[in-house]
């Protein structure tokens, strides 16, 4: 089977990690026997010195033909300067919204080898394994933004469907996981999580009644996250919510380098990136840690092209790995990027070649 795969490198560390997910995609293309094709574009920081604009048409086009997208990171401090609207970041919030990937999945996953990086005593850590569910495409990020020197607002809206179609997407991998899912929100104050509370119940009611829903207030839910982490499975929530949330809870597993998203919309076409950003100030030192790119690859494997088994083995290998110390500074190794890329490459590639 053919397949076409758009690879944006980006900014920062995003290059030298994407780098070894690449050698990932192309090793597991051999293993399943399909053509996967890798084409590379420009996006963020790099397309604005190429082109200007920090998502080329050309770049654009190639994502909504692909069958998947796999993306380093974008931004720096070289474009600080640029306008708001022209800078790095711009270009994948608009990404985002053209692909229509409205759903941004975050599994939180402890390894038992970095459980001793974590600030969280190891008994807290016990039986962690949730997904967060994010609504990527709308909210506060959005809306209509003011500003002066004296004041500023930025707008925070939804619509019934913007919120129906993330909770109908985390309601249906509550059902593959425990069947729990929380909504977190702030309804006790947000008109906007009012309307998530009211919507959700009654999506949850009408298409979903095997699943367990439950609220919590963000606060509280930041609070749980890390004095009893293991009480949440899906969590759904809106996009400033998620973004703050998710990293927090990356802290749990040790390192945010290991932590890999998914953003999906109705179809299978998904945006994969790790949720680390461009770190500049470690670029091209050869220190970025691989494997949050390379578990972005597990999921495009398995949610893009449908090979569960096959990145069920990526994410085996780089658990090895760990548990190896085969890794980067960051959780208590030594290699560097592209040799902790290597490694994993080796725990992956001689186990399907044997089969």
């Amino acid at each position: 089977m053919s397949r076409r795969i758009a690879i944006l490198p980006g900014d920062g560390i995003g290059p030298e990690v994407v780098g070894p997910a690449c050698e990932v995609l192309s090793a597991a293309a051999r293993q399943a026997g399909e053509d996967w094709t890798l084409e590379i574009a420009p996006i963020g920081g790099a397309a604005i010195d190429e082109t200007g604009v920090p998502l080329p048409r050309q770049t654009l086009s190639l994502c909504q033909r692909s069958d998947a997208i796999l993306l380093g990171a974008v931004g720096g401090p070289k474009w600080a300067d640029v306008p708001v609207a022209k800078r790095p970041e711009a270009g994948l919030l608009r990404l985002r919204s053209e692909l229509e990937v409205f759903a941004n999945l975050r599994p939180i996953r402890i390894l038992p080898a970095l459980a001793h990086q974590s600030p969280l005593r190891p008994d807290l850590l016990d039986k962690v394994d949730m997904l967060v569910v994010r609504e990527l495409t709308g909210g506060i990020y959005f809306g209509k933004q003011e500003e002066s020197d004296e004041a500023a607002s930025d707008l925070c809206s939804y619509t019934a469907p913007e919120i129906r179609r993330v909770v109908r997407r985390a309601a249906s991998f509550a059902q593959q996981r425990s069947g729990r899912l929380t909504l977190v929100d702030k309804a006790n104050v947000l008109a906007t999580s009012r309307l998530w509370r009211r919507v959700t119940q009654e999506l949850i009611d009408q298409e979903f009644p095997d699943v367990d829903l439950s609220f919590e207030y963000v606060d509280a839910a930041a609070m749980h996250l890390i004095t009893n982490p293991s009480r949440f499975d899906v969590i759904v929530t809106e996009n400033l919510f998620g973004d703050i949330l998710t990293d927090e809870a990356s802290v749990l597993g040790g390192s945010l380098g290991m932590l890999p998203s998914a953003s999906l919309g109705e179809t299978s076409r998904g945006l994969y990136e790790p949720i680390h950003g461009s770190a500049p100030d470690i670029a091209g030192q050869n220190k970025a840690n691989p494997f949050g790119a390379i578990l972005s690859t597990a999921m495009l494997i398995r949610l893009s092209l449908g090979h569960d088994a096959l990145a069920t083995e990526v994410e085996q290998a780089v658990a090895k790995c760990v548990a190896a110390g085969e890794c980067t500074a960051d959780i208590g190794g030594s290699l560097g990027t592209r040799e902790a890329g290597a490694a994993m490459l080796e725990r992956f590639r001689p186990r399907r070649q044997a089969a």
